[in-house]
């Protein structure tokens, strides 16, 4: 089904109009900014806690925290920038037309500002003695395995975004509910392979403060590879973005 383009309100056309306006730009990226290191905080931070407690936190939490995350960010400011919170989210709203291209290093940079503000904190409450929340292949799995994992997660998860913010679905404030949803099923059974990130920015923080760089890239190409098959699928799903629903729901309301 090809999504609907239906001519613009005055009101809507407007509000494209406000997004060319720098003081909407500013306070988009510092919500993505601020909405990525609270996602971050808590992702990062229930595997920090967990090890110092010995285990207080348990895995079920630590997976089942960033996603009921997601979901408050999602309500909370998804209006102000579209709630990203993630880089190959961005880019595949872009690949869908349904956000600016020239929009996108800026979201990218304040996604990873984010992510390493929030393990700063972590870092500096919690002191050097943990791994500051970094995601790497779990004990018994290869990083091939990893790989794989990340991107089918990714690929799951950005085809639930899409899928939510189109017209087709019409699910309002429920899309906060399904990524988040999705966030803490995704953990509950891969975490262990992979640490279920599916984020770059999410694992981008730890890994620079940490100093340990070496499997980053399992993050940055799974994440990305599991995004362009979602674009692939919502294409066969629904034909091209662009429509009114998706792009509002993408970029939020000045």
């Amino acid at each position: 089904m090809v999504a609907e383009h239906l001519p613009l309100s005055p009101l809507q056309r407007q509000q494209v109009n406000q997004f060319d306006d720098p003081a909407h730009e500013v306070r988009r990226l510092v919500a993505e900014t601020f909405g990525t290191f609270l996602l971050v905080l808590v992702a990062a931070g229930a595997t920090v806690v967990n090890t110092i407690s010995n285990g207080a936190v348990g895995r079920v939490a630590e997976v089942t925290a960033p996603g009921l995350m997601v979901t408050a960010i999602v309500l909370f400011m998804g209006a102000n920038s579209g709630a990203h919170l993630n880089p190959v989210v961005t880019i595949a709203f872009a690949l869908r037309t349904d956000f600016q291209w020239r929009r996108v290093p800026g979201y990218v940079l304040a996604q990873l500002v984010g992510s390493v503000a929030a393990v700063g904190v972590l870092r500096l409450t919690f002191g050097d003695g943990t791994t500051l929340g970094l995601t790497a292949p779990g004990p018994g799995f290869s990083t091939g395995q990893a790989l794989v994992v990340e991107v089918l997660l990714t690929f799951g998860l950005v085809s639930v975004i899409l899928g939510a913010a189109s017209g087709a679905q019409n699910i309002g404030a429920l899309s906060a509910v399904a990524a988040g949803a999705y966030v803490v099923l995704a953990g509950l059974w891969a975490s262990p392979v992979s640490g279920a990130s599916m984020n770059p920015a999410r694992s981008f923080g730890p890994a620079l403060l940490s100093g340990n760089l070496t499997q980053l890239w399992i993050y940055l190409v799974g994440p990305l590879a599991g995004a362009l098959l979602a674009c692939g699928m919502a294409q066969v799903l629904r034909g091209r973005g662009g429509g009114q629903t998706e792009s509002h729901a993408a970029q939020g309301t000045p």
